[in-house]
């Protein structure tokens, strides 16, 4: 019954997930994006004019560029100063391009400045893309300065018509960008859950599962981090409380906790295999970790349509039968292999099991009506869990230095665009920014991002190109034309943040349809644009590794000293729940996100090093071994938490454990002293064993401070042997 139930579900996926997508926050963008920009652009053509609708329509493009997801005050104020920027910029370039030598300096020192905007995060970056894009699209663009200024005002015209836009559909609808973040987030957990589960495949590859479940920890710490931002700084939620806006802090705190007890269940999933996959007991616990996932899923989903969830049907008769399973072989006498440790393994298991099926079902309870409007509100200092960015000159200024990855990034962007410049100038090419275009979104701060972004756009124009040149070729008739146009728009924007291959793809047709529109050629177009791509392509990865590179070891230093000191914190913070009455709760919180945080930063940066050349990859099996040794002991201390925040285990004598808490702090100390320091001398830090003649639940939290000691001690020496 219950494969015939998975094989429904593994059925049905395809389907859930094509209308997952349909209700996502990527699809909303890409509608919004493609209206905005399209609009102008047919409402001018109606009347004769489509160049304006043009000018137009590349004014709210430009303004698109900064409306990604997040608080809609940040959104707004970022479109508003984008169009500033945009109108002054395009005045800018229309009066100066024609004079070559000084349209080549106002791009060095343009692409410089705001590249320099990555140190102000993500959406500053993108102001400064939207500029540089204008910039490079007005660039062959000669005219009088009267319409100049009449160029100007019309791109003025369609970055506000674009503002109004979004701000317009957000009023409709304030909770919906809340609801979809937060329902990826918690699709993103359980594709995390699922990975856990194929712990319990047998013949699994550890090493190969491990570094899959650590990418995913990435995704889920990224996602997590796009709700606090949306959610904490959504007045709606934060200053007005309504019965909606409990109801989606109240998922979201849950889901965290949930994420932190799906990270605590962590054990050696080898010596399980070795004694229980010949009764089979191991796949019944994956069976059942995978319905709690699909159970997560129908959360998510039913954030999105406003749905009601189901839990899978026939967990709770599963949980009772793995019960009598793990009865049944403590009572056969027959089989020593079924030591005393192993059994103690399988029951701390199912009764993490439980409390995650539990909290499911609290989760799913809030989606009641008369439930949401009885919610409490949540008492959450959310200032402390939201990144506030600075927009301070002297950061700007203390970054004008060799010794800054952005500063040398930004120098290297300035000398490659007037190098593309150069270089698109002397080619007889009709539309020889593309080059520039390339370049730009191209480049990216590290040399990892830079030659995966260079391949995605690579396939996707060749690839891209062919089928637009397949359409101009077989399709003649216009209606159907626009139809592949508005088609090829709606993906181009709706993957742009999600796979931007497909986003290419979908894009280089658009253009190409778009070009044949207006009357400028179609095939020609398709070759000559992807011999742009191909320059563009090749100046920017030749660049990114012999000019002023970023390598990642280079941050190697601070991201294993950060997760150090983050774990260090954690462990602190736990540790005072059992020796310090109304410890304050926001702290741990706050401790555990600085391990989510760093973790993810540490996981990223692991993974980016393998895209490097072999010479720049330092330190890669110590990495590794590092990299779980701080998964494993953040597991073991979030366990630790839940047997005093779930279990309500509480020991007696907590002064006879301090030793090794002690210990266990000096250890975590002296790892990020040893990394920070280029030579030390090998120490000898004993290991302090907590007494032995303790019971029950003091003897299960005093097992468990013992093993986080023995992971730090791990860590210590290993950190001994790495010098960076």
């Amino acid at each position: 019954m219950s494969c015939n139930i998975v094989d429904l579900y593994m059925l049905n996926r395809p389907i859930r997930n094509i209308q997952d997508f349909l209700l996502s926050t990527y699809f909303a963008d890409g509608l919004r994006i493609t209206f905005g920009v399209l609009c102008p652009s047919l409402i001018m053509a109606q009347f004769g004019m489509l160049q304006f609708g043009m000018t137009l329509s590349l004014g709210a493009l430009c303004i698109s560029i900064v409306d990604s997801p997040g608080p809609i005050v940040h959104r707004r104020n970022a479109m508003l100063i984008t169009t500033v920027l945009i109108v002054i910029i395009s005045v800018l370039v229309g009066i100066t391009n024609k004079n070559v030598y000084v349209t080549g300096l106002l791009l060095v020192v343009c692409s410089f400045i705001f590249s320099m905007l990555f140190l102000y995060g993500a959406r500053a970056a993108a102001i400064g893309t939207s500029v540089l894009l204008i910039m490079v699209l007005s660039i062959d663009d000669v005219r009088p300065w009267k319409e100049v200024i009449w160029y100007a005002i019309l791109i003025l015209c369609g970055s506000v018509w674009y503002t109004l836009l979004s701000y317009f559909i957000y009023r409709i609808r304030p909770y919906r960008l809340v609801q979809q973040i937060l329902s990826d987030s918690i699709h993103e957990v359980s594709n995390f859950l699922r990975a856990k589960a194929k712990f319990y495949q047998e013949g699994i590859d550890y090493e190969k599962n491990y570094a899959a479940l650590l990418q995913l920890q990435v995704v889920v710490h990224e996602k997590q981090d796009e709700v606090r931002e949306v959610l904490f700084k959504t007045r709606e939620i934060v200053r007005d409380s309504t019965p909606q806006g409990r109801f989606l802090l109240l998922v979201f705190v849950d889901m965290v906790d949930l994420f932190e007890q799906i990270m605590s269940t962590y054990y050696n999933y080898q010596k399980l295999h070795q004694q229980f996959d010949e009764v089979g007991i191991l796949f019944h616990y994956e069976e059942v970790i995978n319905k709690i996932a699909d159970s997560l899923e129908d959360i998510a989903f039913a954030l999105k349509t406003g749905g009601k969830p189901n839990l899978s049907s026939g967990l709770a008769e599963d949980i009772e039968k793995l019960k009598e399973e793990i009865l049944a072989l403590e009572n056969n006498k027959q089989h020593n292999d079924y030591n005393t440790q192993g059994l103690i393994a399988l029951k701390n298991i199912e009764v993490n099991i439980e409390n995650i099926l539990g909290r499911v079902k609290t989760i799913q309870r809030y989606f009641n009506e008369k439930e949401k409007k009885n919610l409490k509100k949540n008492d959450i200092d959310v200032n402390k869990f939201v990144t506030k960015q600075s927009f301070d000159v002297k950061l700007f200024r203390e970054n004008l230095s060799f010794g800054s990855s952005t500063f040398r990034h930004s120098l290297r962007v300035a000398i490659v665009m007037l190098i593309g410049f150069l270089v698109a100038k002397s080619l007889d090419f009709a539309h020889s920014y593309w080059i520039l275009l390339t370049i730009l979104v191209i480049s990216k701060p590290g040399y990892t991002l830079t030659k995966q972004r260079n391949y995605q756009r690579l396939i996707g124009t060749i690839i891209g190109a062919f089928i637009g040149m397949g359409i101009l070729v077989y399709v003649k008739d216009k209606n159907a034309l626009f139809v592949i146009l508005l088609i090829c728009m709606i993906g181009s924007y709706s993957f742009q943040r999600k796979n931007y291959v497909v986003s290419v793809l979908f894009m280089t047709p658009y253009i190409l349809v778009l070009f044949d529109f207006l009357g400028m050629g179609g095939l020609s177009i398709a070759r000559e644009r992807i011999y742009d791509t191909l320059i563009g392509s090749g100046i920017a990865l030749m660049a990114s590794y012999s000019l002023f590179p970023n390598w990642e070891h280079e941050k190697l230093k601070e991201a294993m000293v950060d997760i150090i000191k983050a774990n260090l914190n954690y462990f602190e913070q736990v540790t005072l729940l059992y020796y310090e009455q109304n410890q304050s709760l926001t702290k741990y919180k706050v401790a555990r996100k600085e391990v989510y945080v760093n973790t993810a930063n540490l996981a990223s940066l692991f993974q980016r090093m393998f895209s490097e050349p072999k010479s720049k990859q330092l330190y890669i099996k110590e990495l590794h071994q590092f990299t779980v040794l701080n998964h494993l002991l953040s597991s073991y201390i979030a366990t630790l938490s839940f047997f005093y925040r779930e279990h309500d285990f509480v020991h007696s004598n907590f002064e006879e454990l301090k030793p090794v808490s002690n210990n266990t702090i000096y250890l975590l100390s002296q790892s990020a002293i040893n990394l920070s320091i280029s030579k030390q001398e090998p120490g000898n830090v004993p290991l302090i064993r907590p007494k032995n003649n303790l019971e029950d639940k003091n003897m299960v939290i005093a097992e468990q401070f013992e093993l986080i000691q023995k992971v730090a001690y791990d860590i210590y020496k290993l950190t001994e042997k790495i010098t960076v």
